[in-house]
């Protein structure tokens, strides 16, 4: 089920299991492939779920530098042409996976079937926030990833999923401390520069599925219902007792819209 798959000059760890409609996971950051597992393990039986660990990232290879949105776009359609799916797939991606998806869908129309975003937004980084993200690119460069994993879970997880799944926090504390430098940095310059997509959500033309944690704080619910209302053909799923990592959260919840989603007829 674990292949690592060489393309674009990088070789990519990849996760790749089940038989059926293929649907394509993209992890957020800075994690990995790992934090889809229960969507993974759930999916597979009905679908063929594949998802890698992009570049930078959990056992990828790594591009040291900048690593735009289009570029981690381009590896996963370079990822599918390897393994052979011409059909359009479903893409599942989660906060700078969605930033992906955009490019994804602007590039590679044809090669979409459906589109589930979770906890992620359409605007581009404030002046503030592009600002903070260079500087993070090279405290991580220079000191490695442990403030950044010791500091993130708080923005990351419901208060209730900090004070009742400890284990669950330190397991992505782990994912983070381990992460490359480099990989990091290369996102964090990435994401700095990425455009602005809100102007584009009303040319979404494919079933599209919002999955909010109601207690996010980097992508509110706010935010993804205004993204809601602007994609045609869309609905949003606020799930309670999560934050911005509501797949890992409240697994059992973002299955089920998932699985419904999937199951119905297109329009």
């Amino acid at each position: 089920m674990i292949k690592t798959v060489s393309l674009n000059d990088i070789d990519l760890n990849v996760f790749d299991a089940g038989s059926g409609a293929p649907v394509l996971f993209v992890h957020g950051f800075p994690l990995d492939h790992t934090m889809w597992r229960e969507q993974l393990g759930a999916l597979s039986q009905t679908h063929r779920v594949i998802a890698p660990d992009l570049r930078g990232f959990g056992r990828s290879g790594v591009t040291p530098g900048k690593v735009t949105m289009k570029q981690y776009a381009d590896d996963l359609v370079a990822l599918l042409d390897h393994l052979q799916i011409r059909m359009p797939v479903t893409l599942c991606a989660l906060s700078m996976g969605g930033y992906i998806a955009w490019q994804f869908f602007l590039n590679y129309h044809g090669r979409l079937e459906r589109l589930i975003l979770c906890d992620t937004k359409a605007a581009a980084d404030s002046e503030a926030a592009r600002e903070n993200r260079l500087q993070m690119a090279d405290l991580v460069l220079n000191e490695g990833t442990a403030s950044l994993a010791e500091n993130m879970p708080a923005k990351l997880f419901s208060s209730r999923t900090l004070e009742t799944q400890p284990e669950l926090v330190e397991e992505v504390r782990n994912v983070i401390r381990n992460t490359s430098p480099e990989g990091v940095s290369a996102a964090l310059l990435g994401m700095a520069g990425r455009p602005d997509m809100s102007a584009w959500l009303g040319q979404i033309d494919v079933p599209t599925l919002l999955i909010v944690g109601r207690d996010d704080q980097i992508s509110t619910t706010e935010k993804m219902r205004g993204m809601s209302q602007a994609i045609a053909e869309s609905t949003l799923v606020v799930v309670d007792d999560a934050g911005h990592m509501a797949p890992l959260e409240a697994p059992e919840a973002v299955n089920a819209a998932i699985e419904h989603f999937l199951l119905s007829p297109r329009d």
